[in-house]
């Protein structure tokens, strides 16, 4: 008889990620406004003080610029920081440290120093947070070269994308969906990595490729189920990482399917859905295509604070569903 595998909540698995990272490696701290005591904003850190102590769990000043700051200087001198921002959004207040230090400190520097720090960014909409705690800027920070940008989907991802960015000498820019936190999966115990740089087809199919991001994975996925019964077949691919993308695998179900529709939270406007767009049309993959490419971002707005607004301000599955039904007919 098959033991029944165990699940884990997706912070849950982030957590389990830091301790297991902590417990294998001293120079690894964390670091983060109220992530000790408190536990982090989403409680996301939890005990991990009292297991760990405040030497290495750190409550840091209300100060993003300031906390990226330490953070980067204790990864250029061996430590391996893992920094956490209440929301994705307050990396506003960080960029200079993220943008001009981390990003280019082993570039400019020759080679001679890396700067192994993570930062773990909530992001997303869906909360009822506003214009200022629900924003998706992943494409912001995929735009510079330097970091590595990536959106784990699910709880195994998480954990096994954390640690091998744990690892990695350069900085490595993490986005969590703040609706994904409660979302339980198998996750099996034990260290384990996942690839920083490699997409993921999470559903097989030949008439239309959906290339989604975070939440909007299982969006996708969702949409896909539906669409089966009406006999469209769609292939779901979760990009995983921004920066670096996955070309090969993007391609390869393109020029399965012929169809693409990229599907993502961030505005649409110079969004990730424009980076993979190009992509395609710069590549043989465009000799495949049956129709045009379809985006599918957020509108061109802040998240709004009303319930059924923010909803509307972002993809939902019927936008995809929709989106899908159009293109394989050929109505658009």
């Amino acid at each position: 008889m098959n033991a029944v595998p165990r699940e884990l909540s997706y912070s849950q698995a982030i957590q389990e990620a830091m301790a297991l990272a902590m417990e294998a490696d001293e120079r690894v701290i964390l670091m983060g406004e109220d992530i000790g005591v408190y536990g982090g904003a989403f409680q996301v850190t939890g005990d991990l003080i009292e297991r760990f102590g405040p030497d290495r769990v750190m409550d840091t000043p209300i100060s993003e610029l300031g906390g990226a700051g330490v953070a980067v200087g204790a990864a250029v001198t061996g430590l391996r920081p893992i920094f956490e921002f209440q929301f994705s959004d307050f990396a506003a207040l960080a960029m200079e440290q993220i943008v001009n230090q981390a990003a280019k400190m082993r570039y400019m520097l020759g080679g001679a120093v890396s700067v192994p720090v993570v930062m773990r960014f909530p992001a997303g909409s869906g909360t009822g947070a506003a214009a200022q705690h629900s924003q998706s800027i992943e494409a912001w920070l995929g735009h510079v070269p330097g970091l590595k940008v990536i959106q784990p989907a699910t709880p195994y991802d998480v954990k096994g994308m954390l640690l091998a960015a744990v690892a990695d000498p350069d900085p490595v820019m993490i986005f969590e969906h703040k609706l994904l936190y409660k979302m339980k999966g198998p996750v099996p115990e034990g260290y384990y990595t996942v690839p920083l740089n490699k997409a993921e087809v999470r559903r097989e199919g030949c008439d239309v490729t959906i290339v989604a991001t975070s939440i909007m994975v299982h969006k996708a996925l969702e949409a896909a189920e539906k669409l089966a019964e009406e006999g469209i077949s769609v292939e779901v691919v979760d990009l995983r990482s921004i920066r670096p993308i996955d070309r090969e695998t993007v391609i390869a179900s393109v020029k399965k399917t012929s169809r693409l529709i990229c599907v993502y939270e961030g505005v649409k406007t110079l969004g990730i859905g424009a980076e993979i767009s190009a992509m395609i049309a710069e590549s043989e993959a465009f000799d495949y295509l049956d129709a045009p490419i379809v985006r599918l971002g957020g509108s061109e707005t802040p998240i709004p604070y009303n319930p059924e607004l923010e909803k509307a301000a972002v993809p939902q599955m019927p936008d995809i569903l929709a989106a899908a039904r159009d293109l394989v007919r050929g109505v658009r």
